[in-house]
């Protein structure tokens, strides 16, 4: 049995982490799902609760095949320790899939393998896109699961990020 481990902020868990998902799904037997900036939300960038995100997950992934865990990882500031840091708060994974560089040099000094997908500067642009559309009254539906739809409705998630838009300085 194969256990894989797949780090993002999923602020909102969308469509292009879906497909990541299911690619991944291909390789393992499980998946555990890393919430990262746990710690952080109400902010343009983090909207979103740690809670709230794994509601989105568990909803979106309720028909998959796949045993998935979404685990809440803090972000720490210390480069050095953050794999020790991840491993503390994760059960066992063999792989970790990403794209961000940083994460990759980290893993691999660690020696833990990672493997990287083609999907994943998609994602990133797409998180930022799905945020703007919220703020703008745009079709942000299009680019999410239908349970994440539900979810972000029932937390008044849309309200939510309006209004922080309006304050706040964290607007990248």
């Amino acid at each position: 049995m194969s256990r894989g481990f797949y780090i993002g902020r999923f602020q909102p868990f969308h469509n292009g982490h879906l497909s990541m998902v299911e690619q991944i799904a291909e390789d393992v037997d499980e998946l555990v799902l890393g919430i990262g900036s746990a710690d952080d939300s109400h902010t343009v960038r983090n909207p979103f609760t740690a809670g709230e995100r794994i509601m989105m997950i568990t909803k979106a992934l309720v028909d998959s095949d796949l045993v998935t865990y979404a685990v809440p990882i803090e972000d720490l500031e210390r480069n050095s320790v953050w794999v020790s840091h991840v491993q503390s708060m994760s059960p066992d994974f063999e792989v970790a899939y990403s794209n961000n560089p940083l994460v990759i040099q980290l893993f691999r000094e660690a020696n833990i393998e990672i493997r990287q997908s083609p999907m994943f500067n998609r994602e990133v642009l797409e998180g930022t896109e799905v945020r703007e559309r919220m703020i703008n009254d745009g079709d942000w539906e299009a680019l999410v699961p239908e349970a994440v739809v539900e979810v972000v409705d029932e937390i008044n998630g849309i309200e939510r990020i309006q209004m922080i838009s309006g304050s706040d300085s964290d607007v990248n």
